[in-house]
């Protein structure tokens, strides 16, 4: 009501203040906000200034904006494969895929789940590699107590409705603990200016509206209830389902806290499963059908052992802080009947 009597729609102190209480949030020190996780992907791809021709390293299973950020800012793409035990960036293929040209890679935090970024950081010591983590389905997953976003050269977040931090609208944010990075994503928001009519360089137009900002401030506050409620929700499934064989779970380390954005399982009757699933009334869905070296716009990725025919195995399963410990049990009852029937 506030931001509509004062017709404060765009800038200002609401949205510094969300930007505020999120570099908070994350342990960054500063965070940009953006209209959507893409252009929180693109705008920080474009802050490094790569030169012509480098090479960026991307993992082959994750939304399509984590690629479309290096196509569209004229680099070259790599696809690395994915590790089965939490579906993130696979070390030992990653080695393979670095040479010269390798000037940054995207780790993406998928469903949740960290990446190995201290296992990462080793591989990319000395060899002058710029990190960006895509951590769109990550708000609030850490590594031994430190968020991750920050331990590459920056961070970048959606605030995607479906998302576990999710505003009303579209909306993104990139963190960093540089200030020189901080500055040009300023910037590059912004068409090139800190302020009006001081134009640089050619940006764009990606800015948070001060409504989203709002709703997203005031989630924040209760935010750690939300990532609390979905790890009870995650642990019943564990203890419900672990026994069973040909059910794959993801393996979690002792020491990473895990924001559970998806609960996802892998199994060869995966398309039996799920349409058992929906006669007993619950739904599923599948994050993602295909890998990325499956379009025919991007390139065929050879060699990725470990994600071919990954689409067609992987599903997952309701998770959310709106769904009751009641619903889990039935819902992992449900699949124990289909294997135990």
């Amino acid at each position: 009501n506030n931001i509509i009597k004062k017709s404060q729609f765009v800038g200002g102190e609401i949205v510094s203040n969300f930007e505020k209480k999120f570099s908070q949030f994350v342990g960054a020190k500063y965070s940009i906000s953006v209209g959507n996780g893409t252009d929180a992907l693109e705008i920080a791809v474009g802050s490094l200034g790569l030169k012509k021709g480098s090479e960026i390293i991307v993992p082959v299973n994750t939304w399509i904006s984590t690629a479309e950020a290096v196509v569209n800012n004229g680099y070259n793409l790599v696809f690395c494969d994915i590790n089965l035990d939490n579906y993130s960036l696979c070390l030992k293929d990653l080695r393979k895929k670095i040479n010269f040209k390798t000037k940054a890679i995207i780790p993406v935090h998928l469903y949740g789940n960290p990446s190995d970024m201290l296992g990462l950081k080793k591989i990319c010591k000395n060899k002058n590699i710029k990190i960006i983590e895509d951590c769109a389905q990550a708000h609030g997953t850490k590594i031994n107590k430190k968020h991750v976003g920050t331990f590459g050269d920056l961070g970048t977040f959606s605030f995607f409705p479906g998302k576990n931090l999710g505003a009303f609208g579209d909306g993104g944010a990139i963190v960093t603990n540089s200030k020189k990075i901080y500055e040009k994503c300023l910037r590059y928001r912004n068409h090139g200016a800190l302020k009006k009519y001081d134009h640089n360089f050619s940006g764009r137009n990606s800015r948070l509206d001060c409504i989203q900002a709002a709703v997203l401030e005031i989630k924040l506050r209760n935010y750690k209830k939300v990532i609390k409620k979905r790890n009870l929700l995650a642990n019943i499934y564990f203890k419900e389902l672990s026994k069973i064989k040909e059910l794959d779970l993801i393996k979690i380390t002792k020491n990473n806290t895990y924001s559970f954005h998806q609960f996802v399982i892998r199994l060869n009757k995966r398309d039996k499963l799920q349409k058992f699933l929906k006669k007993n009334n619950i739904d599923t869905m599948i994050h993602y059908p295909y890998m990325l070296n499956e379009l025919k716009f991007l390139p065929n990725g050879k060699n990725l052992k470990n994600s071919r025919r990954l689409g067609k195995k992987i599903l997952s399963l309701p998770i959310s802080e709106e769904h009751s410990q009641k619903e889990i049990k039935y819902i992992s009852n449900c699949i124990k009947s289909f294997f135990y029937k």
